[in-house]
């Protein structure tokens, strides 16, 4: 895994939804190229901790990463403006194993959305299944379409979309892809292993973590996987984010 701490130029950061920001950076990526599900760790000033976000597009140079408030960190990250430094350690994790010839489901959760729109570039007129809350938190449908999505919007109240879950779309479509790549909740990511278990498919998961280091030197983002028949602890940041899903031991 090839990364480094970068020294980005802040082209654009806006709100595009509740609560939720679209940051634009300049970004090297012929030196440091990223692959679809990896993520980007990114300091922000008087905070200890770098703040782990995915990759959600990287292309001409510019790095796009959306986030979500969700404390101190992501809000001071939030009032960062354009022409501002940003200090970023990058490409990070293993991300999505993509094989030609294979028909894609990519199933995002919420701000697991976000980098699907990269793997969805990545792959050939993948099938694409956003779920979110409300209308209120829809994010990125006309990129995702843009990319070439077969595009399906779920949202739990009806208000935008068709009224469900993810899953409940992915048995009714669950003949037309080969795999299931999906980030987003834990309780999401369950009921889609299990469901991709039980009708044969093969299932790729991206785990959300609260993390320290990102480079697998701390043991802050634990994870119990199962390998050779024993369950055993591996690094969300360094063996994954990204899991086969038949790997990852599920809590409850």
């Amino acid at each position: 895994m090839k990364y480094d701490v970068i020294k980005c130029e802040l082209l654009s950061n806006e709100q595009i939804a509740k609560d939720i920001f679209d940051m634009r950076l300049s970004y090297p990526e012929q030196q440091l190229p990223v692959s679809c599900g990896q993520f980007a760790h990114v300091y922000v000033p008087s905070k200890t901790l770098r703040r782990p976000i995915s990759v959600c597009d990287v292309s001409d140079g510019v790095l796009r990463l959306v986030y979500q408030l969700k404390g101190e960190g992501t809000r001071l990250m939030s009032q960062m403006k354009p022409g501002q430094e940003v200090d970023i350690l990058a490409p990070l994790g293993k991300g999505f194993k993509l094989e030609a010839g294979k028909r894609y489901c990519l199933v995002g959760g919420g701000i697991g959305v976000p980098p699907m729109l990269y793997t969805a570039k990545q792959t050939e007129a993948p099938l694409v299944i956003t779920g979110f809350r409300n209308s209120e938190l829809v994010i990125l449908q006309e990129d995702l379409k843009a990319a070439g999505a077969e595009l399906v919007l779920a949202t739990d109240d009806g208000s935008a979309g068709v009224k469900g879950f993810v899953t409940d779309i992915m048995l009714e479509k669950i003949d037309e892809f080969d795999e299931v790549l999906a980030c987003g909740p834990t309780p999401m990511l369950k009921a889609v292993a299990r469901l991709c278990a039980e009708q044969g498919k093969k299932c790729q998961v991206s785990l959300e973590e609260r993390m320290a280091c990102g480079i697998g030197a701390c043991l802050g983002c634990a994870v119990k996987v199962r390998e050779n028949g024993e369950e055993i602890m591996r690094h969300v940041c360094k063996d994954g984010p990204v899991f086969n899903a038949e790997e990852v031991v599920f809590n409850g």
